[in-house]
């Protein structure tokens, strides 16, 4: 299902190029014929005006996606305006801020120096991989068990871990991180987290329905799990291309956007994938020469990207959960058939 119909989400005092009617009936068609399975909404707004809006696989306008890994984004955000009321630094060091779980398994120095900014960008010493079964981080092991947080703060130090000149140790995935983090938050803000998330980023955007997983005790997934409609994300997104604000309310600090959009880690060196602050960067060579991009990334496909050369943001939420070449599938919608026509 197609909505034809130009919504404006926001005023950003930007002048857009004239440009030619984009055409994304070749988009729709590919989707239907499969080349990316199970997707189930597709929005690319440019000058703050949605441009196209796609409904399929039984969803509508109105339903909540879960985008997994989407929600690690949102979890960064509602930490820079933590740092922003002062209640943390990026040099905070994390178990200090958890001393309530006190003791931890597998005590050690390089546990207690870990930071915030270690989280922030998936280079602490904790032995936590998702991409790797044998890790006693991987994610997995988590979810089990009753008490996540418990679980998290017990990990171990990776062997051999050591910092490199800008002062971070190597990159891996951890969504563990994300979820110490979260419990961070919640204990500096001394309330739930998803109050804290709800209050400071999704009201104050006027979004008005989301759900939070949680642990079976009841914690707060600050790793994945949010689940938002995509007009809500395009929202979001958007906020983050106008530099943090949202009419004339600032959600995000402009500083930690930028330290949010800063390229701190290479991720993956064969595909040119970098990390910022819990967001994915990479380079798409377009019709108008190369464009940066910025997205949140969730397991299934799920990409909600900032095309800030383009004047532009996009929202592709899937559930091809686990799947092979999920994340080339939901690359190549863009690259070949969206970014072309943001270019005209």
């Amino acid at each position: 299902m197609k909505l034809a119909a130009l919504t404006v989400l926001a005023c950003t005092g930007r002048s857009v190029p004239a440009q030619e009617s984009p055409d994304y009936a070749p988009l729709d068609r590919a989707i239907a014929a499969g080349e990316a399975p199970k997707t189930t909404s597709v929005l690319v707004m440019r000058g703050g005006t949605i441009q196209h809006e796609w409904y399929g696989d039984g969803v509508t306008a109105d339903t909540l996606h879960d985008t997994r890994s989407v929600g690690k984004s949102i979890t960064a955000l509602a930490v820079g305006i933590a740092i922003e009321k002062g209640l943390l630094r990026t040099d905070t060091r994390v178990f200090e801020g958890l001393a309530d779980l006190a003791p931890f398994a597998n005590a050690s120095p390089l546990k207690d120096a870990i930071t915030v900014e270690d989280l922030l960008t998936m280079s602490s010493a904790l032995d936590c991989n998702d991409d790797d079964p044998s890790s006693p981080g991987n994610e997995e092991n988590m979810y089990p068990l009753e008490h996540w947080a418990r679980w998290a703060v017990d990990i171990p130090v990776a062997p051999n871990y050591a910092r490199d000149a800008t002062g971070r140790g190597p990159w891996h995935y951890c969504t563990a991180g994300t979820v110490l983090l979260g419990q961070l938050v919640q204990r500096v803000a001394k309330q739930p987290m998803d109050t804290f998330i709800a209050e400071n980023i999704l009201a104050p955007l006027g979004i008005t329905r989301w759900e939070f997983a949680k642990s079976p005790t009841g914690e707060v997934m600050t790793g994945g799990g949010l689940r938002l409609r995509t007009r809500d994300l395009a929202t979001i997104v958007w906020m983050l291309h106008s530099d943090g604000k949202h009419g004339d309310r600032q959600i995000v600090p402009v500083a930690f956007i930028d330290a949010a959009f800063t390229r701190h880690r290479v991720a993956f060196p064969e595909r040119a994938t970098y990390y910022g602050y819990l967001f994915w960067n990479s380079t798409h060579r377009t019709p108008c020469g190369d464009v940066d991009a910025w997205y949140m990334s969730g397991n299934g496909g799920n990409l909600v990207g900032v095309f800030r050369e383009l004047d532009a943001v996009v929202v592709i939420t899937r559930t091809n959960y686990g799947q092979a070449g999920m994340h080339e599938q939901t690359r190549q919608l863009l690259d070949k058939y969206i970014l072309p026509e943001l270019c005209r």
